[in-house]
């Protein structure tokens, strides 16, 4: 899914609240941050597990609230989110958030 598809879903539900996890919709965009969030752990922990460089270097565990999440899909330009997929938005937001120490 791209970060413009992602977001649409998401605006499309903001009218509903507390109560749009609760949706179909909800649940599937709450799967696909989830999904890319297992996917990246997967990557990083076999790149640690060969000994190769890691791309971000983040805790075993934390937090990502939804607020922090859209804030950083729509620090996308909007002419690239097309372009752009939730797991390359994900592994930017880890980047991001985790660097590695020089």
């Amino acid at each position: 899914m791209s970060v413009a598809a992602f977001l649409m879903r998401a605006d499309s539900l903001a009218r509903l609240g507390p109560l749009a996890l609760a949706t179909p919709q909800g649940n599937q965009l709450k799967g696909e941050v989830i999904a890319a969030g297992k996917r990246y752990k997967a990557r990083i922990d076999a790149d640690r597990r060969a000994g190769r460089k890691t791309t971000s270097c983040p805790p075993e565990s934390g937090t990502l609230t939804p607020d922090q999440w859209l804030a950083h899909l729509r620090s996308y330009p909007a002419p690239i989110r097309k372009r752009v997929s939730i797991n390359t938005a994900f592994d930017a937001l880890m980047k991001k958030r985790y660097p590695c120490p020089a």
